[in-house]
């Protein structure tokens, strides 16, 4: 279904009528009542008589609400089927020797498909086996001004994502993403729970972004006269709470990015990130292989989920480790190290069209192992020790020179999590600052501000720490199979 196709010629003649059958019920009773005499749910009615014989009268009685997905009015007797919030469904039947003359041709006058609409009555079985509620009474719960689209008719992508409350009253797999989503974040949490971290809150509003090399979303705040950041990553305040003593934590957020927007990135996002003091890049590893496989299990009851192209994704066991520049230096059949010229990394960019001009040499490295290496990743694999000069919050590594104790986290050929032994030391973490400032002087957009508050809070003494960030719709990805904008509830879209 294209973008425009529910807008048919003839919608604001259909509109019209609508509108009508909306003042009559206004002048019945009302067409958006403040509340209705609900006692039971479809998914309890249906619960309670599973397995009904056709054609049977239980005696019980129930009085229920949901939305009309399928309507048949003949003569004296009307049929339609009631969806609840859940996409679970029951029949309704109007008939005239229950509800009487009048009631039964309101209904046919004045309901439409797409209605909310409360019946009460006996629970039965149709002459096919279907389960129904005979109603004595209905009641319009919520009158419908736009005619629902063809429900026959498969929705795109570009219309799912710009009406997304159409997509969840028609489309099964909607609300199961939704549901999924839920039970992961559970999921995330309870691991958290089990590991005694305590979830956080940190500004989404800051003086200065940071955190992160990326391009903010800019402010301005009438209350302070000042300029404002939406955040592009919450690690400096969650590393502030480290260093006053809360050893293990986490926040679920959103982050802002005024960036490109794809198939894997979104200019709004959901991230989780934590801190845990006393760790470093090795268990920050572990637990986010935790976090990923129990959100598997609890979810799916397996570690190997099924994508809806019916591919599967095994998320079980060890999960491998490989060198950014061994497994670069294999893919581009020359010998790449932190010391290599980078005149000669710009000749082997230049090679590949590999179009990149920066004055970092980790940027090239970078740049070089996503043309040569990423592609030929499978299942879920941690690439460790980046560049030094790309990695300004990280710690130099403890055993390796020019490198620093990071990993990015490729699952499915996307990045789907970092994690560092993080830098602690006040005045490594200054120095790194001010060459990320001569960055920003030079044009770059995503170069990091020196952050004096941060500074201070680090010369009070962190512990060593490991830390880690997780894309909460990246994952989702990992775990459906679906674009970016499918994981969003409301993405952005233009």
């Amino acid at each position: 279904m294209s973008e425009n196709e529910i807008e048919v010629d003839d919608l604001p003649e259909q509109i019209a009528f609508r509108m009508e059958k909306r003042e009559k019920l206004n002048q019945l009773s009302s067409a958006y009542p403040v509340t209705l005499p609900i006692t039971n749910t479809i998914e309890a009615t249906k619960a309670h008589y599973p397995n009904l014989e056709a054609d049977v009268s239980t005696g019980d009685k129930v009085g229920l609400a949901g939305r009309i997905m399928f309507l048949r009015n003949t003569g004296k007797l009307c049929f339609a089927t009631l969806q609840s919030g859940t996409g679970e469904r029951i029949q309704a039947m109007i008939s005239l020797d229950k509800v009487g003359e009048a009631a039964l041709e309101s209904w046919k006058e004045l309901v439409d498909l797409g209605d909310h609409v409360f019946v009460s009555g006996e629970v039965i079985t149709s002459k096919r086996g279907e389960l129904s509620v005979l109603a004595d009474e209905w009641l319009m719960a919520a009158k419908t001004i736009r005619p629902m689209p063809n429900l026959h008719n498969e929705l795109g992508e570009e219309f799912r994502v710009r009406h997304r409350y159409i997509d969840l009253i028609v489309r099964d797999r909607a609300r199961e993403v939704v549901k999924i989503r839920s039970e992961v974040m559970q999921s995330l949490r309870n691991t958290f729970a089990n590991r005694a971290f305590m979830e956080i809150e940190t500004p989404m509003l800051q003086v200065m972004h940071g955190g992160a090399s990326a391009r903010p979303f800019k402010t301005h705040s009438n209350a302070f006269d000042t300029e404002l950041f939406l955040r592009i990553a919450p690690e400096l305040f969650l590393k502030r709470a480290v260093v006053g003593g809360l050893e293990r934590v986490f926040e679920i957020n959103r982050n802002f990015r005024n960036e490109g927007a794809d198939r894997t990135h979104s200019p709004e996002f959901a991230m989780l990130e934590a801190y845990e003091a006393y760790g470093d890049y090795n268990s920050m590893a572990e637990l986010t292989k935790t976090l990923i496989q129990n959100s598997a299990m609890d979810v799916f009851g397996t570690h190997v989920v099924t994508f809806d192209d019916g591919t599967e994704n095994d998320l079980g066991g060890d999960w491998p480790m490989v060198s950014m520049f061994e497994s670069l230096s294999k893919a581009a059949g020359v010998e790449i190290t932190p010391e290599t010229p980078i005149a000669d990394l710009k000749k082997l960019a230049a090679a590949a069209e590999i179009e990149i001009e920066h004055p970092l040499h980790g940027k090239y490295v970078e740049e070089l192992w996503e043309h040569f290496v990423k592609p030929s990743f499978q299942g879920p694999t941690f690439v460790t020790d980046f560049p030094l000069d790309t990695s300004p919050l990280t710690r130099d590594h403890r055993s390796k020179i020019g490198v620093v104790e990071k990993w990015d986290l490729y699952i499915n050929g996307f990045e789907q999590a970092t994690g560092y032994s993080e830098l602690v030391d006040p005045v490594v973490q200054r120095e790194r600052f001010v060459a990320q400032m001569a960055l920003a002087a030079a044009g770059d957009p995503e170069a990091m501000k020196l952050d004096e508050e941060f500074l201070k809070a680090l010369e009070f003494g962190m512990p060593p720490s490991g830390g880690m960030g997780l894309g909460i719709d990246r994952l989702l990805m990992s775990l459906t199979g679906l674009g970016i904008r499918e994981t969003i509830l409301f993405p952005l879209v233009k």
